[in-house]
């Protein structure tokens, strides 16, 4: 079972996008794989939860944490093989391991945060809560985004993990994370070359 959480070996830069919910991950994540015309990495999480709420009316609980990151690293895993020189990440282990802590008493399933410590990327991009709240039926934290965002935050920090704050309108976000991927692009090319 603990291969379903591995990352399969890639010589793609990947990028996660990292952050409380509703502050643009998922819209950042497909405008960045349109610009690289490459593959972007959905949140499993979020089609997983949908279909529970669609068929039990139950959010998230504790059992659901393990089926979702295997979800999550498979889809990783099988759109790396599409991808073209960077995959963008809408989320990753270490996103599943700070909910997991947030909602469930500060405790995470032994795998998920094993694997969420040794998977590795090349950057993430920590949005900032300057957006506004959309909310839906999965969503439940609106006046809680200032403690959420420290909680990214400082599994970054904790974890050594580089990162660079995106704040602002979508197209300030944008501009930024091209800036910074396509100098990871440029590193990646004169190391290849």
């Amino acid at each position: 079972m603990e291969k379903k959480l591995e990352q399969q070996p890639s010589n793609l830069i990947k990028v996660v996008l990292f952050g409380p919910e509703s502050t643009g991950k998922t819209t950042l994540s497909k405008q960045l794989a349109e610009h690289y015309n490459t593959e972007w990495v959905p949140e499993y999480a979020r089609e997983y939860l949908q279909d529970k709420w669609d068929r039990e009316h139950k959010t998230c609980e504790p059992h659901d944490l393990l089926p979702i990151a295997y979800g999550q690293m498979r889809l990783e895993n099988e759109l790396a093989k599409k991808a073209d020189k960077v995959l963008i990440c809408d989320t990753d282990l270490l996103e599943t391991k700070v909910y997991s802590e947030a909602y469930y008493n500060s405790t995470c399933d032994p795998l998920i945060e094993k694997y969420a410590l040794q998977n590795t990327y090349d950057l993430y991009f920590l949005t900032y809560i300057d957006t506004p709240w959309v909310a839906d039926d999965l969503r439940d934290k609106p006046d809680e985004r200032e403690r959420m965002f420290a909680h990214f935050k400082d599994a970054l920090e904790k974890s050594n993990r580089k990162f660079i704050n995106l704040r602002g309108d979508k197209a300030s976000r944008l501009s930024k994370a091209v800036e910074h991927i396509d100098k990871l692009l440029q590193k990646h090319d004169r190391i290849k070359s």
